[in-house]
Order: C-alpha cells, then structure tokens, then sequence
C-alpha cells in the first residue's frame, strides 16, 4: 500500500484581474513618469506580472512553485525532455509536479516547444532567477552579510559597465542604515550591544574594503547621468563615514573593559556574570527557597504605638548627669593601622621582568611570565600584562607605574598553546620582547 497523491494547493491565481490602475494611486497621474523608481517598475510590468503569480496562494504551494522554479533554473542543460524533468522531481506526487509546471508555463516561465517535444526557459525566467538567487543562500549567511548582496551587484555592474543609479541608491541607503546601527551601539556604552554589533561591524569593514576597488572606479569615472554621478560621490561619502568609525568603535569596546570588575581572586568578571545569566534558561530558579516564606503583615493599633513611641522617647532622653562637663584628657591607647597593599604577584612580575632584562635581551613566551601558582593568580597576572607599555600608567608611582616603564613590549598571537600547568590548560600565544635603549622612553 502507498500514501494517496497529495496535489498541488489550489489559489485564487485564475480569478477576476484588478480593474486598478498605478496611476489612480496619485493625486496628479501626470506626475508618475516624473517619479525615476515608479517609471521603471511601469517598464517592468511582465516581470512583475511573473512574480506575483509564482508567490500567489498558499505558502506550500509558494514553497512547491519556487522550488521547482529554481531546480530548472539550477540545471545545465539548455533544454529538458518530460523524461528528464521526471528524473529530476521523482521525488514528487506526479499531480503536484504537473500543477507546479502548468502555473510556470502559464507565468511564461517555462515554455513548451512541439517540435523538438522539450522544455526551455525563455528570457522572462532568466531575469526573475536573478532576482531570486539570493534565496538560496544560507540563513545564518544572509543575516550576516546584510550588504553583501547590494555590493556585488554595484561593483560587478561596475566591472561590466552596467551601474545604473537605483542600484547606487540602494547601496547608499544600507550604509547609511548600517552606520545608524553602529552609532547607536557606541552612544549607548553597552558592552553587550557593542559585542553583537562588533562581528556586524568587521564584517561591513571587510566587505567595503573588497569592494573599495570597484566603488574608487565607479566614483572617479565620468558619467553622462548626473543621478549616478551625485549617488557614486554621496556613495564614497558614506563609506569614509563607515571606515572613519573604526577608531570610535575600538575606543568605545576598551572604555567597556576598563568597566569591567574582577570578583575576587577567582579570575571571573562582571561580563562573565551577566553572559552566564543570559544564557541561564530560567532565572527564577535562582532564587530558590528565598521567597518560600509569604509576607507577614503586623497589624498595631494606633494606642500600641503612641505607647512604644512615649517609651523610646523616655529611653533616649539624656540623663542629667551627663550635662556635668568634658571628661578629663586620657592618652590614647597603642595601636596599628592596616593599610591596603598591592597583590603579591605584581610586585613578583615587576622583579621578574628586571631579572630578565639584566640577563639578556632574548625574547621569551608570555607564558614564561603568566603561569605559576593556581588559576586565579595566573588570570590576575595576565590581566596585568596591558600595564606593560601603557603611556598613562607609566606617570603613575609604585609598582603599577614601575610595571608600565618596563623596557619591555608583547603581543598576542590568534591561537592558543597547550601547557604543562596544572592549573590551566591552554593559554594565548605571544611573545615578550625587550624594547631598545633608544626606543624606551621615560614618563612626562
């Protein structure tokens, strides 16, 4: 036994056309051709025609048109037999694969010739497969590459000499759009908005600087359009605006992790804390028996309190002995002060990079001087390593300003090294290099 076919979803695609016409959208319909975006969609009447058939209905059945739509589309061959289009939707009820190809052909999507007996896709399906393409990318790579799409068109229509000013038009307003975003995140000081937008930012970054060749090209050349040359130049204003925000982005990304506080000597921080809470699926449970006990309202009567307010006032009032004088003077008793002082491990790592310097000038690991002792110290002695160059500390006094003048520069690498600590596992690769005589410079 096997399954009934399940036909194709039936729509309303046949009924009655719509007697409206664009024009009787205006106040004046003198003035559409006057409107640049509204005469080209008047010149594109099949294309539309095309689209609004093949998305009309049911979404399944959408779904099932579009499908099979861009399948052909995707196919080598210039034509296909009734055989071949059998081959390739086997997986198809034979009912839903003839409703999807009868709406194609009467969309002038798929035509049909009699005399070789094969299908072909004519010229209107190559330009609506354009416009579809994008479709089939994947979602996660869609929503990152928000301005991907706009500025392959623009700098391969470049290339081909085919830019034309509505494309320009709609690059400009995704920049603008996206350095809105990106101005947003920096005004709101907000470490968790400015990590999100910060891969959306490098990404734009990057997909500007591959296109920056195509977009120069574009904006240096000389147009007969006025329209395309204002869009190519407000196009190359935009994305100085875009690149210029690169710095504001870094600045505002190091201001949040000045902000960020160490809890304790465990090596975790407030960003640590609030991204475990966001991921947490159920913060209520964090409660736990907390509020296991209701409220317990105390009900007293107006007399109760007037009579506890009349026995503190007569508690708290001062006896007539103490109006008597000062007492006499007294010496004060010994005693010591506790003051706050520094961890241990920034004063060992001042000294441990003075011994280094004076044994040599070799460049050593940045693990040489992290690892030792449990993971809460090393974390704390990697936190230090900033200190190392910074020209504002190094106007400070004490071991925070010596650890600053250190004659000594270091940098990470992007990957990580497997040690033989017991307490961590991996570590960040890097190396420390002494800084020249010459090049050391003393605090102002």
């Amino acid at each position: 036994m096997s399954e009934a076919p399940v036909p194709e979803p039936q729509d309303t695609h046949d009924g009655p056309a719509d007697s409206t016409r664009f024009e009787h959208f205006f106040r004046d319909a003198e003035a559409v051709p006057e409107q640049p975006l509204a005469w080209a969609l008047q010149q594109r009447q099949d294309l539309i025609s095309a689209l609004r058939g093949l998305f009309t209905g049911p979404q399944a059945g959408v779904q099932l048109r579009l499908w099979c739509f861009m399948e052909l589309a995707s196919q080598p061959q210039a034509r296909l037999s009734r055989d071949d289009l059998n081959r390739l939707f086997h997986m198809l009820w034979p009912e839903a694969l003839d409703g999807a190809l009868k709406r194609l052909r009467e969309l002038g999507l798929l035509a049909w010739d009699a005399t070789p007996q094969d299908y072909h896709l004519p010229p209107l399906a190559q330009q609506v497969h354009a416009l579809l393409a994008a479709l089939t990318t994947p979602v996660a790579s869609a929503e990152d590459d928000e301005m991907a799409g706009l500025l392959a068109q623009v700098a391969g229509a470049q290339q081909l000499g085919l830019a034309n000013a509505n494309q320009l038009k709609h690059l400009h307003a995704q920049l603008a759009r996206l350095h809105d975003g990106f101005a947003e995140a920096i005004a709101s000081g907000s470490e968790s908005r400015l990590r999100a937008a910060q891969p959306r930012f490098d990404r734009a970054l990057q997909l500007v600087d591959r296109a920056g060749q195509a977009l120069t090209a574009l904006i240096r050349a000389e147009h007969d359009d006025p329209r395309l040359e204002r869009e190519a130049r407000a196009i190359g204003q935009e994305q100085a605006r875009l690149l210029s925000m690169a710095s504001q982005f870094t600045r505002a990304l190091q201001q949040a992790d000045r902000q960020r506080v160490t809890l304790g000597s465990t090596g975790l921080t407030t960003s640590d804390v609030r991204t475990w809470l966001q991921q947490h699926p159920a913060l209520h449970e964090l409660l736990g028996d907390a509020l296991s006990l209701p409220v317990r309202p105390v009900m007293v009567s107006p007399h109760d309190l007037i009579d506890v307010a009349e026995g503190e006032f007569e508690r708290d009032r001062p006896g007539a002995s103490l109006a008597d004088g000062l007492p006499p003077p007294a010496e004060a008793a010994p005693g010591s002060l506790d003051t706050l002082s520094l961890p241990a491990e920034l004063g060992a790592l001042v000294s441990q990079l003075g011994r280094w310097r004076e044994l040599g000038d070799a460049p050593r690991p940045v693990s040489d001087a992290i690892l030792g002792g449990r993971f809460a110290q090393a974390a704390y002695r990697m936190q230090l390593m900033p200190l190392v160059g910074d020209a504002q500390a190094q106007t400070l006094k004490g071991l925070t300003g010596d650890l600053a003048r250190s004659p000594w520069a270091w940098q990470l690498e992007p990957h990580h090294v497997q040690t033989n600590d017991e307490a961590v596992a991996l570590i960040s690769a890097g190396t420390l290099r002494p800084l020249d005589p010459e090049s050391e410079t003393s605090p102002p």
